[in-house]
């Protein structure tokens, strides 16, 4: 039988619900939807193997080296698993093969009987029935992990769905018990566990690093103690659980960090709705370039170990990284949960700080304090990569001596974005059609605000962009990625849209090669 029929045929009763409710009961220890499948999958098995072992009991699979009895049903598997009956039976007469019977079986009243040999201990029959020749017709050679293996994907969400419709079935973390032999959690053991991540601060904890501290619930197994624990915990508005992928970690939710709890104004995106078909290729090809976390760029088909990316303006403001899709092959995102808590490592001197995914609004948090020790500026080329512990994540850049740049940097005047070049001392790799500097950061946040509260357009915006900073080209250019750069100081938005009015809008004339400026009509 082979392993597609389950996925295929597979289905829950009520009969296998109470089947697993007793073997929870039994175990008392909540158990993965795996286990919980793999144990269904195995007791269908052996119900199949019981109904074929009652279907046969009465009949005898034809064996030479066997001896049978006039009346006897048996089955034949070398000829296609038929049945006959034995009619007759008398000595068998070859001196070259010494001592056996014959039996005469009749198969049905329209063909003829047909002659075998019984009783003879080494005809070459006999060794394919001891190869599995006495199967039973219809039997399956598959192991419950076999099935479990090839068609996971098809049974898993059968029984989670069963799981799932049952009222006393609780899952957590993965995993499942009856509600009702739950482990009581008062709110003494609520306010203790409290107490113990207030202690500890901001690191997370395990479930069972708490119980320890809190010294247990009672004498029941340690799996039901953790199980129950995680429940209330996770019923309780005090405890956020921030584990990565199998881990379960439960953190204070007063103690996280507000940029954590809530979306910075700089990284929220309001979405613009535009026809993705304006872009030319060359637009598109640089919007994958830039891998901004709110464009619709396909994930890369393989996934590197070391993933490059160019700081913008919001997420060197915030302290951030972009969740775009080369990074969500590096940090943990399939999780239930919204914030993830992650320890994020200086690559330059191994100092290591709190971070987490914001899976949800996608982004990074926890970079602050090694943007402003290294002066990174906007535009810097930093690599991240997990590191060597679980957890861990390194972000470096190439560092150099510093030297001295121009730089392009951000002066607000009349509530516009307005820019000036001078130098500055710059020990990073950068991207220079992305670098920006500010001196005042009071004075952009300032114009941030205003742009947000004036609701200005990004026509608008753009306009006043590709004419203050063509100034500095002697063509009167200016690229594409730098107004991406520069729009993104005074408003969140991933390449797509700013693009799509660049191409749009008769005020700009594309000059080749991504470089636009205003048209001359």
């Amino acid at each position: 039988m082979p392993s597609h029929h389950w996925a295929r045929n597979f289905t829950v009763t009520d009969d296998d619900i109470e089947y697993l409710m007793g073997l929870l009961l039994e175990r008392e220890t909540p158990l993965k939807v795996d286990d919980l499948a793999y144990a269904l999958i195995e007791r269908r098995l052996e119900q199949e193997a019981a109904a074929l072992q009652e279907k046969f009991k009465d009949v005898q699979i034809y064996d030479p080296v066997q001896s049978f009895k006039v009346g006897q049903r048996v089955m034949f598997p070398a000829l296609d698993y038929a049945f006959g009956t034995v009619r007759g039976q008398r000595p068998g007469n070859n001196p070259d093969y010494g001592s056996f019977n014959v039996i005469e079986v009749e198969f049905d009243s329209s063909t003829p009987t047909r002659e075998f040999a019984a009783g003879y201990s080494d005809h070459k029959l006999s060794l394919q029935a001891e190869a599995g020749g006495s199967q039973l017709p219809g039997a399956s050679d598959l192991t419950a992990e076999d099935i479990l293996s090839s068609s996971r994907s098809q049974l898993i969400p059968v029984v989670e769905e069963a799981l799932r419709e049952n009222g006393d079935l609780v899952n957590v973390a993965g995993r499942w018990f009856p509600r009702s032999l739950m482990l009581d959690v008062n709110e003494g053991y609520l306010n203790l566990a409290e107490a113990v991540l207030d202690i500890n601060g901001e690191t997370p904890m395990t479930t069972e690093q708490i119980l320890t501290e809190i010294g247990g619930l009672g004498n029941s197994p340690l799996e039901l103690q953790i199980f129950s624990l995680n429940f209330s915990l996770n019923q309780d508005e005090r405890f956020d659980e921030v584990g990565p992928v199998d881990t379960v970690l439960w953190h204070l939710r007063r103690l996280e960090p507000p940029e954590v709890v809530n979306t910075p104004p700089y990284l929220r995106y309001a979405r613009v709705e535009y026809e993705a078909g304006l872009l030319s290729p060359e637009m598109t090809a640089l919007e994958a370039e830039i891998d901004d976390e709110w464009s619709s760029v396909k994930e890369p088909p393989e996934q590197p170990e070391r993933v490059t990316i160019t700081l913008n303006y919001p997420h060197r403001r915030v302290g951030t990284l972009p969740l775009n899709a080369k990074l969500r092959h590096i940090f943990p995102t399939a999780r239930r949960t919204p914030r993830i808590s992650v320890t994020l490592v200086d690559g330059q001197d191994g100092e290591e700080y709190p971070g987490w995914v914001v899976r949800e609004e996608r982004y990074v948090f926890g970079l602050s304090k090694m943007y402003r020790k290294h002066k990174l500026p906007v535009g810097a080329l930093l690599y991240v990569s997990q590191g060597e512990a679980p957890g861990k994540f390194v972000v470096d850049f190439d560092a150099h001596r510093p030297r001295t740049e121009y730089v392009r940097l951000i002066v607000p005047k009349n509530n516009q974005l307005t820019f000036e070049y001078d130098k500055r001392a710059i020990g990073a790799g950068y991207d220079d059609l992305m670098i920006l500097g500010a001196d005042d950061l009071a004075l952009v946040d300032t114009l941030f605000q205003t742009t947000q509260q004036s609701r200005r357009s990004l026509s608008a915006i753009l306009t006043n962009l590709v004419a203050e900073l063509s100034r500095f080209s002697p063509q009167g250019t200016v690229h594409a990625k730098t107004l991406y750069s520069a729009v993104n100081v005074v408003r969140r938005l991933p390449p797509g849209p700013i693009f799509a009015a660049l191409a749009t809008n008769p005020d700009f004339e594309h000059v080749g090669s991504n470089y636009w400026k205003m048209s001359a009509q």
